[in-house]
């Protein structure tokens, strides 16, 4: 988009009719990119199968628009598997390629941060393929998260090694208080 100023766009939450603009979104940054380490585009249904999977958790997947058409989306899914890794999760910020520099990345993961906020955790972390980009870092940076560390040559995509950044920032009370449930045990 050339005028980043005269651009809108809204947020809300993912539908199940969504599925289709999120993989043509991903597919690109899976084709061209080194943000994601995958490396085929997933199908439409194993989108959707994802975007299910995340909404079943009760964890938040957002969507852009700008007029009819899904621009950017986000969300938030478990860390890890393992229980106590249970109050931290991990975001995930696409946007279509036409529509970077617009704002919608830094909108999207605002407001995944707050609704993560609102539901408890403790603890968000962001794994940021490839350490030259630094979109996705300052963006990141912007909104609180910190470099903990980098994980060098961790991927192989492109004809290259690929490195992931890790940044943490903290949600709610984080580490200062326990969680509700421990507070009883």
């Amino acid at each position: 988009m050339s005028d980043a100023a005269a651009f809108r766009f809204t947020l809300r939450d993912c539908a199940p009719g969504d599925a289709e603009a999120i993989a043509a979104i991903y597919a690109h940054h899976v084709r061209f990119g080194l943000g994601t380490f995958e490396e085929m585009p997933p199908s439409v249904d194993e989108i959707r199968q994802r975007r299910d999977s995340i909404l079943a958790l009760g964890l938040p997947f957002l969507v852009a628009t700008a007029g009819d058409r899904i621009v950017g989306y986000a969300y938030a899914g478990p860390y890890r598997t393992r229980s106590a890794y249970r109050y931290t999760l991990e975001d995930s910020i696409y946007v279509a390629p036409d529509a970077t520099g617009c704002g919608i990345g830094r909108a999207l993961l605002a407001r995944l941060v707050e609704r993560c906020n609102a539901l408890g955790y403790r603890q968000m972390v962001a794994v940021i393929g490839d350490s030259g980009n630094q979109a996705s870092v300052r963006l990141h940076a912007a909104l609180g998260f910190v470099r903990i560390g980098i994980q060098p040559a961790v991927g192989f995509k492109h004809g290259r090694w690929v490195d992931s950044v890790l940044m943490q920032r903290t949600l709610g009370a984080g580490a200062a208080t326990l969680p509700k449930a421990a507070e009883s045990a």
